[in-house]
């Protein structure tokens, strides 16, 4: 959530002409409290600044010699690919306001200034602001994260249906169920993962984070490889296996319970050579399943 602290480190650009207008801004800003106030008295630079520095708002005069306010937010609209103009107009003529605010504007100021109307203005505006640009950034986190899920979701896939899915582009024809199914013979699944590693993540930097997940994965990797077994991830702290998929095998257990000492092995031999002691928790299950995924705007794969 945006708190007064995040409002009053607001970055703010004064553009005016005059240069007591903006001694008087700058003064008024910085008696209130915020502490990123930047100025100009060349309207042509605006553009240029805003490219490098991002304002969370911008308060423009309108009259101006050479490029007036109004040039400069036509100007601005070719630099804010949002389409959103942090512009806070200052204004000594009635008529502009409603003008100001078609151009592009999202609030005004009336001159002669009041110091009362300036700074619940401004704190209005930059609030707005650092809200949109919070939400935009939750929002881009929320697609980010789907993407990866998805990713690994479809990486976890036998291959057989990850190729049904790729032909299909995700997405089924109107006259299908909207469901595949497979079955198989007896399927062994085994799962690793590493216990208390948010504690252990917590007290550690992120090289060292690195190294270790690292080394971990390599080794769950060795031990991974060999027949009968498909497909075989590591996902961060954790390793997961399906034996049987692909054809009738025997012995699953077995071979499963082989598999699963290997990776208790390797984390043992890490332990051996490393200062930090991890523990692991693996579960082995076997029955006879089927893998039906459904594919709407998401898919699920439920083994």
């Amino acid at each position: 959530m945006i708190g007064p602290t995040d409002i009053l480190l607001g970055k703010i650009l004064i553009v005016d002409d005059q240069e007591a207008n903006v001694a008087l801004l700058e003064q008024m800003l910085r008696g209130a409290g915020y502490t990123n106030v930047s100025m100009t008295r060349d309207s042509a630079r605006v553009c240029e600044l805003h490219l490098i520095h991002h304002y969370d708002l911008i308060l423009l005069d309108l009259q101006m010699p050479g490029m007036d306010g109004f040039q400069v937010m036509e100007n601005l609209k070719q630099v804010e690919t949002e389409g959103y103009l942090p512009v806070l107009v200052i204004t000594a003529q009635p008529g502009h306001k409603v003008r100001a605010l078609k151009a592009g504007a999202k609030d005004f100021i009336s001159k002669p200034l009041d110091l009362a109307e300036v700074l619940i203005r401004v704190h209005n505006m930059l609030e707005v602001r650092l809200l949109h640009m919070e939400t935009k950034q939750l929002y881009k986190r929320v697609l980010d994260e789907q993407k990866v899920s998805e990713r690994l979701l479809r990486d976890l896939l036998p291959p057989s249906l990850a190729e049904r899915l790729e032909k299909r582009g995700f997405a089924l024809p109107a006259a299908a169920s909207g469901v595949i199914t497979e079955s198989y013979a007896e399927v062994t699944v085994l799962f690793a993962d590493l216990m208390a590693f948010t504690t252990f993540v917590e007290g550690a930097n992120a090289e060292v984070l690195m190294g270790v997940l690292d080394e971990i994965s390599t080794r769950f990797d060795g031990a991974a490889k060999g027949p009968r077994l498909d497909p075989a991830k590591t996902i961060g702290n954790a390793y997961l296996a399906s034996v049987g998929l692909s054809d009738q095998a025997t012995a699953l257990t077995i071979q499963s319970a082989r598999r699963a000492l290997e990776v208790i092995e390797a984390v043992d031999r890490f332990n051996e050579r490393s200062r930090y002691k991890l523990k692991l928790r693996v579960g082995l299950d076997t029955d006879a399943e089927s893998a039906d995924i459904v594919v709407r705007r998401k898919i699920t794969y439920d083994l």
